[in-house]
């Protein structure tokens, strides 16, 4: 058939030069929860390769929202800066994406500034630390900020939002029966496990207005016994089409339950602790990492079969994400109706991708899938192994060399 890669598309108010996303994979350039000249030179990178549009990652909406002490945190102060970024990618002639959320109760009091908070109370052995449930009346001001957020991201210069409702964050932590052990209103029934979100999206939707594209991302499984699946999760997309979103962006796992579920492949655990600073945290990782972080095999276009079942059930614009690594591949999830596709450690390793595609239809990148990207994460900036200025120690050449065989 032939391709549309290449051919504009329209989400909302928003239209793309291409069909192709940068996927708001967590660049943890932020130190000081503050945009950085890394964040900017690594946006306006993709944007130069040719990218439709380019989504800066996870930034909170609240301090409580913050994961990680390099996440972007919106505040007034950081408009000049996220100014600076989105001018950039315009002047490439590419469209400015930003993704708002919270990470509920994936967070420490040392990087939150407070306990933890989440749909449930509890203990999370993610961070670890104890989680504080979210009292009912907290829930407007948390769901207006949010919409505080869409007039900062506006007023920045971008051209859309993700809300991040996916994921094992706080939007997913509400929806899912694993984390939502609430007894009030908020709390049973599907319908009312989506009320937060409902909150959340009627302020996002105001705040856009006509001039904003609001995508959201979100779980199509939760990927664990106990978490969310295919008959709740249709029903969540429904919803939020009901509700005004311009597209889906369809994902799923639980970043604190089942990772590699959302990434798949495995985990490179020597590398992730070789960037820890905590000391007894990196060694209890190096003991029962392997354990606590199952690998999940790879394979290209991992979400497909599922995301088709959403593709044939709504008629919204959906977008697609997960292991797209060729032109071919992509062709073929366009030609299956999706109207665009997100492409995340694809563009980390190699930012002139869509402008290969486009001289090539047999581009494929040269992301080999160590994930050494995504265990640096953690601690440092992303980067891709097959970049590094610096030399790696011989114990992370050797582990990246077998996860790669």
């Amino acid at each position: 058939m032939k391709s549309n890669l290449f051919t504009p598309v329209t989400l909302g108010p928003l239209t793309l030069r291409n069909r192709t996303i940068r996927s708001a994979a967590f660049e943890s350039m932020c130190p000081g929860n503050v945009p950085s000249e890394m964040l900017l030179d690594y946006h306006r990178s993709v944007a130069a390769g040719g990218v439709g549009m380019t989504t800066v990652a996870y930034a909170a909406v609240t301090q409580s929202g913050l994961s990680f002490d390099r996440q972007l945190w919106m505040r007034p102060e950081t408009i000049p800066g996220l100014r600076r970024i989105t001018d950039a990618v315009h002047a490439e002639g590419a469209a400015a994406g930003i993704q708002l959320g919270h990470c509920g109760n994936m967070s420490h009091k040392s990087i939150c500034g407070c306990t933890p908070v989440g749909a449930s109370g509890g203990f999370n052995l993610y961070s670890p630390t104890f989680v504080r449930g979210l009292r009912a009346n907290e829930l407007p001001d948390l769901a207006r900020a949010y919409a505080q957020s869409v007039h900062m991201a506006r007023e920045a210069g971008f051209d859309s939002v993700e809300i991040h409702a996916g994921h094992g964050y706080l939007i997913s932590q509400f929806l899912s029966l694993a984390t939502n052990h609430r007894k009030d209103e908020f709390g049973g029934s599907l319908d009312n496990r989506m009320r937060f979100m409902e909150m959340v999206m009627t302020e996002v939707m105001k705040a856009a207005g006509n001039d904003m594209a609001v995508l959201v991302k979100m779980n199509m499984r939760d990927g664990f016994r106990g978490g969310m699946e295919m008959d709740e999760t249709m029903q969540v997309a429904r919803r939020l089409e009901q509700l005004g979103a311009h597209a889906l962006v369809l994902s799923g796992g639980f970043v604190s339950k089942a990772p590699m579920y959302v990434m798949r492949g495995k985990m490179p655990i020597r590398s992730m602790t070789h960037y820890m600073t905590c000391w007894w945290l990196k060694y209890g990782v190096r003991m029962v990492g392997k354990w606590m972080i199952p690998s999940v095999p790879f394979q290209e276009a991992y979400f497909l079969e599922d995301a088709l079942k959403f593709r044939e059930a709504l008629k919204m614009p959906l977008v697609y994400v997960g292991g797209l690594v060729s032109r071919a591949k992509i062709d073929e999830v366009l030609n299956d109706g999706f109207e665009a596709v997100q492409l995340a450690r694809a563009l980390l390793n190699e930012p002139e991708f869509v402008n290969r595609m486009r001289a090539d239809e047999n581009a494929r990148c040269n992301c080999t899938h160590s994930n050494y990207c995504i265990a640096r994460m953690y601690s440092i900036e992303m980067a891709c192994h097959q970049h590094l200025q610096e030399e790696l120690p011989a114990c992370l050449k050797k582990e990246i060399e077998r996860i790669e065989r």
